[in-house]
């Protein structure tokens, strides 16, 4: 048989990335087994949970696969051993946050995982294994990973026929929609050298990609496309914000100015919705991870270009929660704040980089007491994401400065004010007229999402804050 036939595909990491991305694959490639491996005990379990609900993703249509393909082609397992040994293919898709310490420190992404991974492959793995960048990473990690797969062949016995090829396979999944980017993806980047590894996996996306949606270029343009991706995407929703900022001050209505400058062909109507600011996984960090590169190779005006995005997407966040003290009087000690809305987007449960994380944290430094809902964020996240068991607040002394709601009706009760923070489908729905009864007079909405009709509930008795708007006198 060829070294290059996939009958066995590894992934090394069952997040956000792995899961639903091997869910696809086993979902057009019925004749492959796909092993999911993860050291993480808790997170395999719920993957193997007989309860679909308690899947640790969330994300539309993810359930409906994995009832579908999981222990018949899909399998998620610790073993991760006998995962390597088996396959012909492995995936790479763990974790790579920012380097918290050391050189880099707050820019460069921290590659502990992926160095860890691959001396699990290059101990593990037999005969040809082709390895898969699948994780967002810096440019020339690749080199690295060859590196140790190639050190480690050096290192072999004599008549071990332990060989690699390495190919990067960058993700262009959004949060909330990313089973439907998979299934029909707008391209799907393939990077190398080897042009038959880049064949095989080629092979595998032609069940259900059309074959001039795949392309093919070199390792480093493949790395490096993925970063400038997502650091271009964050670039529009730091604009917008900016010029939310403007529209408020002015007669001007943001989605006037965002619907009037997306008709434009050369610019599109995508990412120019504001809000409260970008958050995710990815976006901060590719674009610091952009800014140490740059600086690295002594471009400091370009890696101060990039930087001020990320500076623009902390003001953002910092000009919403002061507008929320200065509005309720100056002060918000004390006061009830219903917050509609964890998650850094609608249709998922990741709260990484979200918005709320921080918007909240400024209340609560204030002496707020928020009441937080989110239909898919439990209480134990919003509290690790908020450091509640050490948060320590002088300006509130009582101990229920968080309160977790399991409605929206709980979460608006006996507020004086009502934060929208994420657009979640179920909060164009409600009926404010009720929800302003249930309330402290005066009582506010701030709207970051633009998702109410502002002039209705003005009707009802609301005083109303949305981004880009001019809905009230600053």
């Amino acid at each position: 048989m060829s070294k290059y036939k996939i009958k066995n595909i590894c992934c090394i990491g069952a997040g956000y990335v792995g899961g639903p991305t091997m869910a696809v694959f086993a979902e057009h490639c019925k004749d492959i087994k796909i092993t999911v491996c993860d050291i993480n005990k808790n997170r395999i379990d719920a993957w193997n949970s007989t309860d679909i609900k308690f899947l640790p993703i969330y994300e539309p249509e993810l359930d409906t696969l994995i009832s579908e393909c999981r222990n018949k082609n899909l399998f998620f397992t610790t073993d991760i051993k006998n995962s390597i040994e088996n396959a012909d293919m492995i995936f790479l898709s763990v974790n790579t946050p920012t380097k918290l310490k050391g050189v880099g420190a707050g820019k460069a992404s921290d590659l502990k995982w992926v160095e860890a991974s691959a001396r699990q492959i290059a101990e593990f793995s037999t005969g040809h294994t082709i390895v898969v960048e699948k994780s967002t990473l810096p440019v020339r990690t690749a080199k690295t990973i060859e590196e140790i797969l190639f050190n480690s062949q050096l290192n072999r016995s004599f008549g071990d026929s332990k060989t690699f090829s390495v190919l990067s396979n960058p993700e262009f999944l959004s949060e909330g929609s990313a089973i439907k980017d998979l299934q029909f993806p707008d391209r799907v980047l393939i990077g190398g050298q080897d042009h038959k590894a880049i064949e095989s996996l080629a092979n595998l996306y032609i069940n259900w990609v059309p074959r001039n949606k795949i392309l093919r270029t070199n390792i480093w343009s493949s790395e490096l496309s993925k970063l400038t991706a997502n650091a271009f995407l964050a670039q529009r929703i730091s604009s917008i914000n900016t010029i939310s900022a403007l529209c408020e001050v002015t007669e001007a209505d943001v989605k006037q100015v965002s619907n009037a400058i997306g008709l434009d062909s050369r610019i599109g109507n995508k990412f120019l919705e504001a809000g409260p600011g970008f958050g995710g996984s990815c976006f901060q960090k590719d674009i610091l991870n952009l800014v140490y590169l740059c600086e690295y190779y002594n471009l400091n005006e370009v890696a101060k270009y990039w930087e001020q995005v990320v500076k623009i997407n902390e003001w953002q966040k910092n000009r919403i929660s002061k507008l929320v003290v200065n509005s309720l009087f100056g002060t918000v000690s004390g006061k009830k704040i219903a917050i509609l809305g964890f998650s850094f987007k609608a249709n998922t449960n990741d709260t990484r980089n979200s918005p709320s994380i921080k918007i909240c944290k400024d209340l609560l430094d204030e002496g707020a007491v928020l009441s937080i809902y989110d239909p898919k964020v439990d209480e134990v996240q919003i509290e690790n994401d908020l450091n509640i068991l050490n948060f320590d607040n002088s300006l509130n002394n009582s101990q229920d400065s968080f309160i977790y709601a399991d409605s929206i009706e709980q979460a608006i009760q006996d507020s004086h004010a009502i934060l929208i923070l994420t657009e979640w489908k179920e909060f164009y729905k409600i009926n404010w007229q009720i929800m302003f009864k249930k309330m402290k007079r005066p009582a506010w909405i701030f709207d970051t999402r633009s998702i109410i009709d502002t002039k209705e509930v003005e009707r009802f008795g609301f005083n109303v804050w949305q981004v880009g708007n001019k809905s009230f006198d600053n």
